[in-house]
């Protein structure tokens, strides 16, 4: 199993151990971090198990999922959390997702978080597409995977359940090509 680090300005993305469960779960626990995501806040346990699950995919052969620690640069303590998916059918393509804790918020790090996945998901894992899916009330999430050179495709109706409903998704992608020459 290959670990998985990437550096950045502001920004390390790291495997995800179980010392980060406290720390992750100041997001996920979090009813503002989550309200644009398709589930409810989670409790300590549920992180452990989302923890667990994580680090048991990055041991599958092949690994199709990649759980991802946020480290402050600066201050090495974990604010946010990334994810990167291939996809089994169409193992050129990769969906991402990615989440803050709210004190984060307003200071670019979405962006520089989006960066670092696009490079990550192009440059070392060979990757040809990656794209990723919001809420259409997520203007921050727009915003950073806009700046980050991805490009908005459309709205996916009714793509996902969420406590509240169906929702809609916007789905954003980037392609190889494109992103490396910008």
């Amino acid at each position: 199993m290959r670990r998985v680090v990437c550096n950045g300005e502001r920004l390390v993305v790291r495997e995800v151990t179980e010392d980060d469960v406290t720390a992750l779960h100041a997001i996920y626990g979090d009813p503002a971090a989550t309200q644009h995501v398709p589930f409810a806040p989670r409790s300590l346990p549920e992180v452990a198990g989302l923890v667990d699950d994580a680090m048991e995919a990055a041991a599958a052969e092949p690994r199709r999922l990649y759980v991802l620690a946020v480290i402050d640069a600066g201050r090495h303590n974990v604010i946010g959390v990334a994810r990167l998916r291939v996809e089994a059918e169409h193992p050129h393509s990769a969906e991402i997702g990615f989440g803050l804790h709210r004190d984060q918020w307003g200071r670019g790090i979405g962006t520089d978080l989006v960066r670092l996945l696009l490079s990550f998901g192009f440059k070392q894992l060979g990757l040809h597409r990656i794209w990723g899916a919001r809420s259409p009330a997520n203007l921050p999430a727009q915003l950073a995977m806009l700046t980050a050179g991805m490009v908005e495709e459309g709205r996916i109706r009714h793509h996902v359940h969420t406590p509240h409903g169906w929702r809609d998704s916007i789905a954003h992608s980037a392609i190889e090509g494109e992103w490396t020459e910008r």
